[in-house]
């Protein structure tokens, strides 16, 4: 995976990187604060990065590690950077109301990435929806079920955002004749998802299939299935990286839903830019999500950019 670009001086105190010291005047100085380390988050920043130095932008970053108090702490620190607007990638809906009002009081726009808000108390956004992303793996799974009586785990991430949007679109989005028989979140971490899918696997040894919330978590998931008598276990999960798409071509996966964190970091850093230049372009975007299984793995989306590119 391509290094980070554009992002090397350490600051002390708030944890922020930046490429370049902010100024008054010239090129704008955009904010990201990332909520997390998973591959998406990784990819998603390598975008950001990569746009911003090619519209001659530049950038501070901040993680907030799946805590929403650091998130907040992340967003007072971009406010006393200066920075011209915040692309921010939540931990948690919620704590989105009190990072708005921040940067709203100190008149720096906010631009959401996965997530929106309403559209009078930011600067943009560009929207995964997240609940449609959750449809289209339990719609496969309808029809692969074919009217039969089956058995669903759901392996989610971090309760509070992105996880509770997929999950209730997966769960919302399954037929009658599924049924839900374990549900537990894993954070969005590898090890903790194997524990809990071997937790399942034991507790409901007549499992069809599973959700799992992140393809890192779902690669994990697959290995404690496996170990224990679980191989008929269907996975379907969601990103769309290289590793899954050869996860399909094998049979590790039986589907996953693509949602490119590259045409998400690209679209995020371009909009900002022109509507901070009072450009017309579309305010709320939305990153195009496609099911993937083996008979269409070869065409899927580029997920992170390649080489820094």
């Amino acid at each position: 995976m391509a290094s980070l670009v554009g992002v090397g001086l350490l600051l002390s105190g708030c944890g922020l990187e930046s490429s370049a010291a902010p100024a008054d005047d010239g090129p704008i100085t955009l904010g990201f604060v990332n909520g997390g380390s998973t591959e998406f988050h990784t990819c998603l920043q390598e975008s950001i990065a990569n746009t911003a130095k090619s519209n001659f932008a530049r950038l501070v970053t901040a993680n907030s590690h799946q805590d929403a108090a650091q998130e907040l702490s992340n967003i007072q620190s971009m406010i006393a950077r200066h920075v011209d607007a915040i692309i921010v990638q939540t931990v948690n809906t919620d704590v989105l109301k009190s990072d708005i009002a921040k940067a709203k009081k100190a008149r720096i726009p906010i631009f959401l990435t996965s997530v929106s808000a309403d559209p009078s108390d930011i600067l943009g956004a560009v929207v995964v929806d997240l609940k449609a992303v959750g449809k289209l793996d339990a719609d496969w799974i309808e029809d692969d079920a074919a009217g039969r009586e089956v058995q669903v785990a759901v392996i989610a991430g971090a309760p509070g955002a992105a996880s509770d949007l997929l999950v209730g679109g997966f769960t919302k989005g399954l037929p009658a004749n599924a049924k839900v028989v374990a549900s537990r979140p894993a954070m969005f971490v590898a090890a903790k998802a194997k524990i809990v899918a071997a937790g399942m696997i034991k507790a409901h040894p007549g499992l069809d299939y599973a959700f799992v919330a992140n393809e890192e978590m779902a690669f994990a998931a697959r290995k404690a299935f496996d170990a224990a008598s679980g191989k008929k276990v269907k996975i379907v999960t969601v990103n769309g990286t290289d590793e899954a798409l050869a996860a399909l071509k094998d049979g590790r996966f039986a589907a996953t839903v693509s949602n490119s964190a590259k045409d998400t970091g690209e679209l995020a850093v371009t909009n900002a830019v022109s509507l901070l230049r009072k450009e017309k372009v579309e305010k709320i975007a939305t990153t195009p999500a496609r099911l993937v299984t083996e008979a269409n793995a070869d065409t899927a989306p580029l997920y992170c950019p390649s080489d820094g590119l």
